[in-house]
């Protein structure tokens, strides 16, 4: 992997890079199948399975406080790009307007384009994970998971869902698209949770 485009980290970035990781100059874009286009208009988030069901417009999610974030971001791939900055709604926030059933563990997160991937409820609520809708002062772009995606990075990119449009809670784990096709169930970059062997 190392290149142009991909670096090893310097002794003052190697405490922030996990193991097996190259830094890149970029923002590489790794996507399964074509890109969905949504409109923000058109746009909609829908909760159900264990929790009230629920749908939210952009125009609702934009009520939310809306905050900058600078987070590290590090694809299963094996590239990790540093402070990355977006805008965007803390999933803590969120939260407190979803009435969850206490039987509740696991959150299956579905998007625009039949993409799914799971999380424990745990790892889903963490202070740090957001829903993103801006990308270094831009609207987020299609590639990138636009309109909106979550943010999750504590794990591995592919768990940080692009084009989110639904949340499905869950009583126990459901295995989403990565997962039933080898990768790692959770995906934590610095035990290298790669894939499912």
């Amino acid at each position: 992997m190392p290149g142009k485009s991909f670096y090893k980290a310097n002794p003052e970035q190697r405490d922030r890079v996990p193991p097996g990781q190259y830094l890149t100059n970029g923002f590489p874009v790794l996507t399964y199948g074509q890109t969905p286009v949504v409109d923000s208009k058109a746009w909609e988030l829908r909760v159900w399975g264990l929790a009230t069901p629920k749908t939210f417009s952009w125009s609702e999610m934009m009520e939310f406080p809306q905050q900058e974030f600078t987070k590290d971001f590090h694809c299963v791939t094996r590239w990790s790009k540093l402070d990355v900055q977006w805008t965007g709604i803390k999933i803590a926030d969120f939260m407190e307007r979803v009435e969850l059933d206490p039987k509740a563990t696991h959150v299956l997160q579905h998007c625009y384009g039949d993409y799914t991937t799971n999380l424990s409820l745990e790892d889903f609520v963490r202070e740090e994970n957001f829903f993103a809708f801006r990308l270094f002062g831009e609207p987020l772009p299609a590639e990138h998971g636009g309109p909106m995606r979550t943010v999750v990075p504590h794990l591995y990119a592919w768990k940080s869902a692009k084009w989110i449009n639904g949340l499905e809670f869950r009583d126990r784990e459901e295995l989403g698209f990565w997962e039933r096709n080898g990768y790692h169930r959770r995906g934590e970059p610095w035990s290298e949770e790669r894939y499912s062997y």
